[in-house]
């Protein structure tokens, strides 16, 4: 089957339901018990109109409840501003949906400025202060409750103002979460930022100050450090005046005369440990980050992926994977820089083929890992998983004709010291069937243990977490 007829992860899901008991090939093993939530757009279009990339699609969360070998499957719309404005005909976007021209002009006339940041929280999802939380790049994040239902907008307890925000923010075992966000100013400014476990209040890291503010997805997090990756794709700040730019995406443009600077932070006095450079490259996602060394003279390692330049942002465009599908996006690679304690920068790729949406287990969260699980691509016809051995430099792929398999999350066996002992969860789409599953594959050996067959086809989605009961 040709790549270009996986379009029913393309397409808008309308049906809903509630805590649909799943038929199940295989097993799911018992002591699997949890609920992985999941976000992604599920509606690409609001009366005639419909959104110009991926990335605008309106947001559905979806619940995979696990206990006793079963599953159970319920997904909601998130009813916020920009649901209801798509609802009545009037679909925008973030990223790159939205007024142009004499539209746009009209527009900041009538408001008086420029418009609000768009509610539509499709990117991932966290637990803030005993809450679920949809995220987004914007601080205008939604919160629902164990029914998938919208609970409103969520609101920090602080001071502290935004204009860009992490939608990845990092679980930290010493507890809370950290992440970073971006300023825009006389001086643009980065901000490294912690919330502490059970608040909802920011407390602020670091400060990095920049002329020209680049796009930074995620960050990098060991036990002492945060490391943040400047790639050259920047953010042209003064082209959001212009009636001409229609979103997010047009703002951004590659500086292939820039290098990708690293900035190694402490953790404990926010200051810049380490400021150094690599040859330009583009990552949307750093995979863990692990210091090296004693606490006086860290080496920070950070597994990511990266992409040579900017093109995989364009690719993911609706217009371009309708005509090309997948296979028209390039390859990610997963690339280890070792960032030296005295500036030093060495780079090796850890696996040959694509990879993309990378997870580590739980537990090797800011620690040194042995494992990453990613979804393997560079293929037509199909998306894989696969399993990188960072030691050894080897991988496990499973791979299934007209399969395409999302992000996948490992789940640790309760109680389990060895570090790939347990399950791997991931949605996948069987084009061919125009059905969706969720597969249950063994941790160690990528083998599939079961399958959960949903109601319907489900849109592809971004990203997720599983939370223990």
């Amino acid at each position: 089957m040709a790549d270009a007829n996986f379009m029913p992860g393309f397409q808008s899901l309308d049906e809903e339901v509630s805590r649909r008991q799943l038929s199940v090939e295989g097993e799911i093993p018992d002591w699997l018990s949890g609920t992985l939530v999941r976000n992604g757009p599920a509606k690409f279009e609001g009366g005639s109109e419909r959104v110009t990339h991926w990335f605008d699609g309106l947001a559905m969360v979806r619940a995979y409840e696990f206990a006793d070998g079963e599953v159970r499957y319920t997904n909601r719309f998130l009813r916020t501003e920009s649901y209801e404005e798509a609802m009545a005909g009037r679909p925008t976007g973030q990223f790159a949906t939205g007024e142009r021209g004499l539209q746009k002009l009209f527009g900041w006339l009538g408001r008086l400025g420029p418009p609000e940041p768009t509610d539509n929280a499709n990117v991932h999802v966290a637990r803030l202060d005993g809450e679920y939380v949809a995220l987004t790049e914007v601080p205008r994040w939604t919160r629902f409750d164990e029914t998938l239902d919208t609970r409103g907008e969520f609101v920090f307890r602080d001071l502290l103002e935004y204009d860009m925000i992490t939608a990845h923010l990092v679980e930290d075992p010493q507890g809370g979460h950290v992440g970073h966000g971006l300023s825009f100013g006389r001086t643009h400014e980065y901000r490294l930022f912690r919330i502490p476990e059970g608040t909802s209040r920011r407390e602020e890291i670091a400060a990095i100050p920049t002329d020209a503010p680049a796009y930074i997805h995620s960050i990098g997090v060991s036990e002492n450090h945060l490391v943040l990756v400047e790639t050259p794709l920047r953010i042209d700040v003064l082209s959001a005046l212009s009636p001409f730019t229609e979103g997010f995406f047009d703002l951004l443009e590659f500086d292939y005369s820039r290098d990708t600077t690293f900035y190694v932070v402490s953790r404990e006095t926010g200051e810049i440990v380490t400021e150094t450079t690599a040859p330009p490259f583009f990552t949307f996602h750093i995979v863990n980050a692990f210091d090296d060394g004693d606490r006086e003279s860290d080496d920070v390692i950070v597994d990511l992926v990266a992409f040579d330049d900017d093109r995989i942002v364009g690719a993911l465009a609706l217009a371009e994977l309708d005509e090309s599908g997948f296979a028209g996006a390039p390859p990610g690679r997963l690339v280890r820089y070792r960032l030296a304690a005295d500036g030093e920068v060495t780079a090796r790729r850890l696996y040959d083929g694509g990879i993309e949406l990378p997870t580590v287990p739980r537990p090797r969260r800011t620690r040194r890992h042995r494992y990453v699980y990613g979804q393997a691509t560079d293929r037509e016809g199909a998306n894989g998983l696969v399993k990188v051995d960072t030691e050894r430099e080897r991988a496990n792929e499973n791979w299934e004709r007209d399969l395409y398999i999302e992000e996948p999350r490992m789940v640790q066996r309760p109680g389990s010291g060895q570090e790939d002992d347990g399950v791997v969860l991931a949605p996948a789409l069987d084009v061919a069937a125009e059905r969706s599953v969720l597969l249950c594959l063994d941790a160690t050996t990528l083998s599939e243990r079961g399958r959960a067959y949903l109601p319907h086809p489900i849109p592809f989605g971004f990203h997720g977490r599983f939370f223990d009961d």
